[in-house]
C-alpha cells in the first residue's frame, strides 16, 4: 500500500515549520558525515574508560562546531539536541557547560558578570572555562531551599569562604566535575553576620591552568552508573575555599563591601535558570521516542510470526490487535511530545526575555507579569517534563518486549537507550515530586475560581469549559470528535480536583494524603496541554491528506489517555460505556495501523541516528544483525581466552579417581593416630 500523505510536510509539521525541517536535516546530516561524532554497534560495547576516552574527543569537536556556529547559538543548541538522541552522555556533558553552568550565570547573574564569564573569559565557546553545575547534595536533591553548602562573607578579606560543613552537604552527582571542570556554580547558602540568607548562587574555581586542583578543593568520581558512562559524575567538598566578591551571581541579591545585603523584592524570580533543563527533557523525549518506536514499529513489520487462518504465510506481528495496543499509542504519543517541544520551546524564550526585560526595566507592570509567566512555564514544564519522560521510558521497554528475545540484544540498542534516559525521571526535579507539584497548582486554581469565579493566569482557562457534571462521551461519534475528547479531559481534570478538595476538608488539610489525585492531575494537565495545541497545530495545516493523519493520531492519543485513566472517567461519569471507548480505540488502532511505517518515516532519521540492528532502513533485519554479531565478535569463532578453564572441567577425572588419596590405608591411619592422641591429651 502506498503512501497515502506527503512525507516531507509531516516531517515540516514535526519540526515546526518547513525552514525547521531542513535546518534539522542540514545539521543531521553533518554530524552524520562527521568521523569524530560517529556512534556505531562498537558504542554498546564500550568500557567506561573508553567511553570517557571517546567522549572528550567528541567534546573537543564540538568545540569546533561551536566556534562555526557562533554568534547563532540556537544552531548550536539545535546540534546538541540531536545528537543527544544517539549519544546522550556526548549531550549531557557539553549541555552541563552550556545550559547549567551558563544558564545558572545568565539567570542568576549581571548581564557584567554574564558577558565576563561567557565572553571575556571564554566560556561559551568552552575556552579557558568549561563549567559544572553544584546544586545536588549527598542528602538532599530536589529540597534546595534546604541545601546545606556554606558561603560565609569575610568582611575583612572581602571574600566568600565556601565550606562543605559535614558529610551531608557533599555535592554528588556533579556532571563533568570528577575530571574535566575547571569551575563550577555553586548552590550555597549565603551568609553574612552570622545570619542565614537563605541558598544562592557563586562561581567556584575547581582547578588552575594546569588541571589541578585549588587548595581546599576535594573532588572525586562517585563510580559506575546504569548508563551514560561518558560522564564523569563527582563529588566535591570544599574546605574554606576563598572566592572574591564578585563571583556571587548578584542579579536578585547583593552583597557590598561592608557586609550590607540587598535581598530581592522577587526571589523567585532566581528560579528561572532552574526551568531551562525540564524545557530540554520534553524534546529529549521526543527525539528518543522517535527513535526507538521507529525501531520496534519496523521490526514489527519485517518479523513474521504464526500463521493465520486460511492463509499459508505466517503474519506480521503489526497485523495482530495486541501489538498494535502495546505500540501505536505510544507513535501517537511521540507525535503529540513533538507538539509539546514546539509550543514550551517558544514559552520559555518569551519567560526568559521577559523576565530580562522586568529586571532591566524595574517596571512593576513588566516584573508582574513575567512572574505570572514564570508561575505558568513552572507549572507546564513540571507536568511535561515528568510525564514525558515517563512515558518515553515506558516506550522504551514496551518497544523492547516487543522485540522479543531479539530486542535483549545489546545492538538493537533498547538497552543502552534505557539505561541513558530512565535518569531523566529523576534528575532536574524528581517526576513524582514535580508532578505533584504541579498537581497542586491544578487545585490551588480550583479552589481560585470556587472562591472567586476567577482563575488567574493563561494556562488554566481551560477550567472554565470545563464541565462539572454530564457524561461527555457517550456515543461511538463523540470519540472521533477532538473537541469533544478534548472536553472530557479538561472536565475529568475539573472533577477530579473537586473530588481532591473535598478530601482535604476532610482530613485537615493534609495534601500528601491526596499525592496520588496530584500525580494523575499531573499526567492529565499533559495530555490537555498537547491536546489543546495539537487541535490548533491542525487547523493551520493545509495538506488535507496530512491534517487526517495528524487528526487520527490525536484521536489515538486522547483515547488512549482517557483507557489509561478508564477508572476515573466512568467514576466521575464522564464516560459510561467503557465498551464504547474499547471500540473506538480498535477502531483507530486499525486506521493508525495502516500508515505506520510512512508515519515513522517521517522522522526522516537514517540508520546512523537508528543505530539499531532491529531498524533499518531497508527492513533487511536478519542479515543487518547476522553481520553485525560476526563483526562483532573478538574470537571470530576461535578459542576464547577462559577456554583452558572450561576444557579442564570437560576433562576433569571420576569422582573415584579425584577421592583417592583422601581414602588411602595411609590417610585412614594418620586420622586414627591424631584422634586418638587427642582424646588422651583431654
Amino acid at each position: 500500500m502506498g503512501c497515502t500523505f506527503s512525507l516531507n510536510k509531516m516531517h515540516a509539521f514535526l519540526e515546526g515549520s518547513f525552514g525547521d525541517a531542513i535546518h534539522t536535516l542540514r545539521l543531521m546530516q553533518q554530524i552524520e558525515r562527521d568521523p569524530i561524532l560517529q556512534v556505531k554497534s562498537n558504542y554498546y560495547e564500550m568500557s567506561r574508560e573508553e567511553h570517557r576516552k571517546i567522549t572528550a574527543e567528541k567534546i573537543a569537536r564540538l568545540a569546533q562546531f561551536m566556534e562555526e556556529d557562533s554568534p547563532n547559538f540556537q544552531v548550536f543548541q539545535d546540534r546538541l539536541n540531536l545528537i543527544a538522541m544517539i549519544d546522550p552522555q556526548l549531550g549531557t556533558r557539553v549541555g552541563v557547560h552550556l545550559g547549567l553552568f551558563l544558564s545558572a550565570i545568565r539567570g542568576n547573574g549581571t548581564q557584567e558578570q554574564f558577558d565576563y564569564w561567557a565572553f571575556q573569559r571564554g566560556a561559551i565557546l568552552m575556552k579557558d572555562v568549561y563549567g559544572c553545575f553544584s546544586m545536588t547534595e549527598i542528602a538532599h536533591g530536589s529540597n534546595v531551599a534546604e541545601l546545606e553548602t556554606l558561603a560565609e562573607y569575610d568582611i575583612e578579606k572581602k571574600v566568600f569562604r565556601i565550606t562543605t560543613p559535614h558529610i551531608g552537604a557533599t555535592k554528588w552527582w556533579i556532571g563533568g566535575a570528577a575530571h574535566s571542570a575547571t569551575h563550577t556554580v555553586v548552590f550555597a547558602r549565603l551568609i553574612v553576620k552570622k545570619r542565614d540568607y537563605g541558598v544562592k548562587t557563586f562561581v567556584v574555581p575547581l582547578r588552575d591552568v594546569n588541571h589541578n586542583l585549588y587548595p581546599g578543593v576535594s573532588i572525586g568520581d562517585i563510580g559506575e552508573k546504569m548508563g551514560r558512562d561518558g560522564i564523569d559524575n563527582g563529588w566535591i567538598q570544599f574546605s574554606n575555599v576563598k572566592i572574591p566578591r564578585e563571583y556571587m551571581l548578584c542579579k536578585f541579591c547583593k552583597v557590598d563591601e561592608d557586609g550590607n545585603v540587598e535581598e530581592p523584592p522577587l526571589e523567585q524570580l532566581a528560579y528561572g535558570a532552574l526551568l531551562g533543563g525540564r524545557v530540554t527533557m520534553v524534546t529529549d523525549s521526543f527525539r528518543t521516542g522517535e527513535r526507538f518506536i521507529t525501531i520496534a514499529l519496523r521490526y514489527s513489520v519485517g518479523r513474521r510470526q504464526f500463521t493465520v487462518k486460511g492463509k499459508s504465510f505466517e503474519n506480521q506481528l503489526i497485523n495482530y490487535p495486541l501489538h498494535q495496543r502495546r505500540l501505536l499509542p505510544y507513535l501517537a504519543w511521540v507525535y503529540g511530545m513533538s507538539v509539546a517541544s514546539y509550543q514550551i520551546q517558544r514559552d520559555h524564550k518569551a519567560v526568559l526575555n521577559g523576565l530580562e526585560e522586568g529586571v532591566r526595566s524595574g517596571d512593576i507592570k513588566v516584573i508582574t507579569n513575567a512572574i505570572e509567566q514564570l508561575k505558568g512555564l513552572f507549572a507546564d514544564s513540571a507536568s511535561l517534563k515528568s510525564t514525558c519522560t515517563w512515558l518515553t521510558a515506558d516506550l522504551i521497554d514496551e518497544a523492547r518486549q516487543s522485540c522479543g528475545g531479539h530486542g535483549y540484544s545489546a545492538y538493537s540498542g533498547f538497552g543502552k537507550g534505557y539505561a541513558d534516559h530512565v535518569v531523566q525521571c529523576t534528575w532536574e526535579g524528581d517526576n513524582n515530586i514535580l508532578a505533584q507539584n504541579s498537581g497542586r497548582i491544578t487545585i490551588q486554581k480550583v479552589l481560585q475560581m470556587l472562591k472567586n469565579g476567577k482563575v488567574g493566569g493563561t494556562n488554566y482557562q481551560f477550567l472554565y469549559d470545563a464541565k462539572r457534571e454530564g457524561a461527555i462521551l457517550e456515543r461511538l461519534e463523540d470519540y472521533k470528535d477532538l473537541k469533544k475528547l478534548n472536553l472530557a479531559i479538561k472536565s475529568i481534570i475539573l472533577r477530579i480536583s473537586l473530588n481532591a478538595i473535598d478530601k482535604l476538608n476532610s482530613n485537615g488539610k493534609n495534601w500528601d494524603l491526596i499525592a496520588n489525585d496530584k500525580l494523575s492531575l499531573s499526567k492529565l494537565y499533559a495530555a490537555e496541554y498537547i491536546l489543546d495545541k495539537w487541535i490548533s497545530r491542525i487547523d493551520e495545516v493545509e495538506d488535507e491528506n496530512v491534517a487526517q493523519q495528524l487528526k487520527n493520531l490525536a484521536v489515538l492519543f486522547a483515547i488512549s489517555n482517557i483507557d489509561k485513566f478508564g477508572l476515573e472517567f466512568l467514576k466521575f461519569k464522564v464516560v459510561l460505556d467503557h465498551d464504547i471507548l474499547e471500540k473506538a480505540q480498535t477502531e483507530f488502532l486499525q486506521i493508525v495501523r495502516k500508515d505506520v511505517i510512512p508515519l515513522t518515516d517521517s522522522f526522516k532519521l537514517s540508520d546512523f541516528f537508528i543505530n539499531s540492528v532491529l531498524g533499518g532502513y531497508n527492513g533487511d533485519i536478519y542479515n543487518e544483525y547476522l553481520e553485525t554479531v560476526k563483526s562483532m565478535d573478538p574470537y571470530n569463532n576461535g578459542k576464547p581466552p577462559y577456554a583452558t578453564e572450561f576444557l579442564a572441567m570437560l576433562n576433569r577425572g571420576g569422582v573415584e579417581e579425584r577421592e583417592k588419596f583422601q581414602k588411602s590405608p595411609e590417610v585412614l591411619a594418620n586420622f586414627v593416630a591424631v584422634t586418638m592422641m587427642t582424646i588422651k591429651s583431654l
